[in-house]
């Protein structure tokens, strides 16, 4: 009845009104980057092997809570009323197996919007800019201004929060 890139886990019953977009108060994102061949990733993340300074790639992840407007990040000519966004938290993770991770939470996403400033740390984490360049591109305003955006193979939603209606969350990552 679903797709197969869909799982269902729960089905929780909401008011009439509940709306699933406007009515959630903050998603979790996380993108995938295989920093070793690995057959079994191929379509679940981004295969990149040079190597990166996750360190740096979270000193500038860390700026992005200094900031709303994303407009650098957001796809050219989208239909968003607003470019308006509250970054919660945002990090990157280093597994052992050879996994990078970056998880951002925010109250909401502009379309492409992960995916471009995930490319756009790859290129700090490759030494192009130091991680305070992200403030620049991010006063700029300016889509041309950030890295480029990263397959979408490595992006994954991760959980949706809602207000009062208990259950209703997407599973943790």
């Amino acid at each position: 009845m679903i797709p197969r890139e869909i799982a269902v886990f729960n089905i929780v019953a909401v008011p009439p009104d509940a709306h699933a977009r406007f009515d959630a108060i903050s998603r979790t994102y996380y993108y995938k980057i295989a920093t070793k061949k690995n057959p079994f990733t191929l379509d679940g993340a981004y295969h990149y092997y040079r190597p990166l300074d996750v360190a740096k790639m979270n000193e500038a992840a860390a700026i992005l809570q200094e900031y709303k407007d994303f407009t650098s990040f957001s796809k050219l000519h989208g239909n968003a009323r607003t470019n308006l966004c509250d970054v919660v938290s945002a990090q990157w993770f280093d597994d052992i197996n050879g996994e990078l991770r970056f998880i951002i939470t925010a109250n909401r996403f502009l379309r492409n919007m992960v995916r471009a400033i995930v490319g756009t740390m790859i290129e700090i984490g490759l030494g192009k800019y130091p991680p305070a360049e992200i403030r620049r591109i991010i006063m700029e305003k300016n889509r041309g201004a950030a890295g480029s955006s990263v397959p979408p193979q490595g992006l994954y939603l991760a959980k949706i929060e809602y207000p009062q209606i208990p259950g209703l969350n997407i599973i943790n990552y």
